[in-house]
């Protein structure tokens, strides 16, 4: 049995709920179905349920080389959006690779400076304040945060509070989502692994004794997609 290294447990043996078990793809490894249940539901519910991505529609994907956000350039894809993806440069052809129409090395240049607009932002990093974010969203647009700066807990919070207020004040729609269990979208996203839709990007596989390093690296904010922790 295997684990992320992004979810809360470091265990040789776990007890799953049902509606977290789907039988893996034949095309993928067990490293790289290990990796899918929390962020590929983050990144597939982000763009479907709280952005309502449409076809055609242009979406921007901030943080889009790491664990959420490559599912999220691919997913994105699928539902026919035009991609747009934010990375440090090294990541710039990871980032294309994946189906993004349009790429952005952050170091170069800042997105909410362009004068480009976008109908969503899925927002992994925050290190951009909502009212620039604002800026480059169509008057309809949305904005949907799932992650903060650095990792922490505390301030996601306190920018999921002033999305809420901008929300009452503002056409566009603001806010901070979280995943929910779902047996029909492991179904679906296991369809879309075997279709060769989606495939798990797997950053570093670390042994179980090798935890401590794995979040270390994980922490870096470096990492390219998934970091996988493997029993020894």
């Amino acid at each position: 049995m295997r684990s992320s290294a992004a979810t809360t447990a470091r265990a040789e043996y776990l007890v799953i709920a049902e509606q977290q078990l789907m039988n893996k793809p034949d095309n993928i490894s067990f490293e790289q179905a290990g990796a899918v249940n929390i962020a590929a539901k983050t990144a597939l519910q982000a763009l479907r349920n709280s952005g309502k991505l449409q076809p055609g529609q242009k979406v921007l994907i901030n943080g889009a080389s790491g664990g959420v956000g490559t599912f999220a350039l691919q997913i994105a894809k699928h539902l026919g959006g035009e991609v747009t993806g934010v990375s440090s440069g090294r990541n710039t052809e990871l980032v294309r690779s994946l189906g993004a129409h349009h790429a952005i090395d952050y170091a170069q240049q800042d997105y909410t400076q362009g004068g480009k607009q976008y109908d969503l932002i899925i927002d992994n990093v925050g290190n951009h304040s909502l009212s620039a974010n604002r800026r480059v969203l169509r008057p309809n647009g949305r904005y949907v945060m799932v992650g903060g700066p650095g990792g922490k807990w505390i301030k996601p919070m306190d920018r999921m509070f002033a999305a809420m207020v901008y929300s009452k004040f503002v056409h566009q729609e603001m806010g901070m989502m979280m995943a929910r269990a779902s047996k029909d979208d492991l179904a679906l996203l296991s369809e879309l692994m075997q279709q060769g839709k989606v495939t798990p990007v797997i950053d570093k596989t670390y042994k179980l004794s090798e935890a401590a390093e794995a979040m270390r690296h994980l922490e870096t904010g470096r990492a390219r997609g998934k970091i996988v922790i493997q029993l020894d």
